[in-house]
């Protein structure tokens, strides 16, 4: 699978640069949906993957910090046009994902997740419906639809979504990374 396989994250920090000590390339994309979708679509190009893996970290007020969750379900958090007669999270006029992706899981031993995206650090209640939060997926996502490559996405929980997610977040990077390599190199060659 790893011939076939193009890692991407959004930042080194979320690497702490374990990865490419051990010798294995990552893509960076920087944060948020509009350089997620760039990126996804550059790495694509560039390595004819047919599967692209994003590891990440998110915040979740449903699971416990430090665990590892499988994304099985992309949502766009926000997403708003309800002012127009849309529910939020929904795209208007897009018929091919107008209110989700979904993802075949790969990992068997994965607390499986419904992940909302948005461009902003969430640190309370989504508006949609879901379990875990980051800033790039959804984009990732919609990409990696549109161009017929698998996306398999898992994120480490790094903090509770809350008034001190932005402390939680560093804190727990080096942990995160470590557990990411370790699940990255469990994938089957």
């Amino acid at each position: 699978m790893k011939q076939d396989l193009a890692l991407m994250m959004a930042l080194a920090n979320e690497s702490k640069g374990l990865f490419e000590s051990a010798g294995i390339d990552v893509h960076y994309s920087g944060i948020g949906k509009v350089n997620a979708a760039f990126k996804a679509y550059e790495v694509i190009q560039k390595t004819g993957c047919k599967t692209l893996l994003n590891l990440g970290t998110a915040g979740s007020s449903h699971f416990d910090a430090h665990a590892l969750v499988e994304v099985t379900q992309f949502v766009q958090r926000d997403m708003d046009v309800s002012p127009l007669g849309f529910a939020v999270g929904v795209t208007p006029l897009d018929d091919e994902y107008p209110a989700g992706i979904e993802l075949v899981p790969y990992f068997d031993h994965l607390a499986q997740g419904i992940c909302g995206t948005g461009d902003s650090f969430e640190t309370g209640l989504p508006k949609v419906p879901c379990n875990l939060v980051d800033m790039e997926g959804y984009a990732i996502a919609k990409v990696c639809k549109k161009l017929g490559v698998r996306l398999i996405s898992v994120k480490y929980i790094t903090d509770g979504a809350n008034d001190t997610a932005h402390l939680d977040w560093e804190e727990n990077l080096l942990l995160g990374a470590q557990k990411l390599l370790s699940l990255y190199q469990s994938l089957k060659v």
